[in-house]
């Protein structure tokens, strides 16, 4: 695996504690501690997911030394991570010189162009991945579905429907020709174009990971 440009081996101290985090172990992909790390970190959570895994492996003098020395010392590992903490100034930490890419990391803040919401990119990916396991007459506020998924990403299921019926607009299987204003279409439409098109499997894929976030 390439190593992330963003990345330092003194990060491994914050994945150890992660790891550590009851239940101990490898963090799913999109569990909600993995993500908020990444976005802090501003490196993908894919690329943490797979350093977890080299994490537990234990397979180098590297990975030995650190455990042995902040493994089976939870007072140790807290003060390290305190004080690396510190020197990255935790919430402002940018890095002169390097671009970042940030596509993934709005995903998961509110969408942009519209005041006053708390709906993510990530929340209508869900919304799109349920979109396709229904037909337009079960887009309703009365359907089982419906109502787990707006418990699940704590909406009320009448704000899943109105998203679902702004996807009707961007799917070109149902034409429809009336008109429709919501400051939620383009960034509905953003995201019917990334996955609105591709391979509902992917897709169904996807959402089954992101839902770890919002457990």
């Amino acid at each position: 695996m390439a190593k992330h440009p963003l990345w330092s081996d003194e990060y491994w101290l914050l994945l150890m504690q992660l790891y550590l985090k009851k239940p101990v172990g490898v963090k799913a992909l999109y569990s909600r501690p993995l993500v908020a790390l990444a976005l802090e970190l501003h490196i993908p959570p894919q690329y943490l997911y797979e350093q977890l895994f080299r994490l537990r492996t234990i397979d180098t003098p590297r990975m030995e030394k650190l455990w042995k020395d902040y493994g089976r010392n939870p007072r140790r590992l807290s003060r390290g991570v305190k004080l690396l903490r510190q020197k990255l100034g935790y919430a402002d930490m940018f890095f002169e010189g390097v671009e970042l890419n940030e596509t993934w990391e709005k995903d998961f803040y509110p969408v942009e162009g519209v005041e006053n919401t708390t709906i993510t990119p990530v929340m209508l990916i869900l919304i799109l991945d349920q979109y396709f396991r229904l037909t337009p007459l079960t887009m309703v506020t009365e359907t089982p579905e419906v109502q787990e998924l707006a418990r699940l990403l704590k909406m009320k299921p009448r704000e899943v429907v109105d998203i679902m019926e702004i996807y009707q607009f961007c799917d070109p299987c149902l034409n429809r020709s009336d008109f429709l204003t919501s400051p939620l279409l383009d960034p509905c439409f953003q995201i019917w174009k990334r996955f609105g098109n591709d391979s509902p499997q992917k897709l169904a894929a996807l959402a089954a990971q992101l839902k770890e976030y919002f457990k």
